[in-house]
């Protein structure tokens, strides 16, 4: 008597899908305005860092997620350097329910991306001279939770970025 041999199982089309398609630098920029005498300086320089995550669907469940970092350096008044680092991925994501894809966006892929942010804010920052500068850890839970709150508070909803401010290593 032959077997039969069941058919392998259908991909079940239901099921949440949640992949990392690309990771890759949209933007990435320096200025350093005050070169070359600003390597002559001996004072701290204050930092300012913001932090920004945007989204867009750009095809059917795929989505590109870009976590922006802009870092100033000052000393006094003067411009120590300027960087900005834009750093995308494209995620597939499929089958979750609507009130659940902001706060995916907002917090599992910003977190995916900002390692690769740190990384390369840190080199940048790096070949151009200057010593080593780590940005800190981010909890991106908490910071979907601010600018949910800075949504409410803002007129027309509008949320800017968030501004994380201290003293360069």
């Amino acid at each position: 008597m032959a077997e039969q041999n069941a058919a392998p199982s259908a991909v079940d089309e239901t099921q949440p899908v949640l992949t990392y398609e690309k990771i890759y630098i949209k933007d990435m920029s320096i200025e350093i305005p005050h070169a070359p005498s600003i390597f002559l300086e001996q004072d701290t320089p204050a930092l300012e860092t913001q932090l920004n995550v945007d989204a867009s669907g750009f095809a059917e469940g795929l989505y590109e997620v870009v976590v922006t970092a802009t870092v100033t350096t000052k000393i006094a008044d003067k411009v120590v350097f300027l960087v900005e680092v834009g750093q995308a991925g494209i995620f597939q994501i499929r089958n979750f329910p609507a009130d659940q894809l902001d706060p995916l966006i907002g917090i599992h892929c910003a977190s995916v991306l900002y390692p690769y942010l740190r990384a390369n804010v840190a080199d940048l920052i790096t070949r151009a001279g200057f010593p080593a500068l780590h940005l800190p850890n981010v909890n991106f839970e908490a910071f979907y939770q601010q600018r949910l709150e800075q949504a409410k508070t803002a007129e027309g909803g509008a949320v800017g970025p968030t501004v994380i401010s201290g003293a360069t290593h």
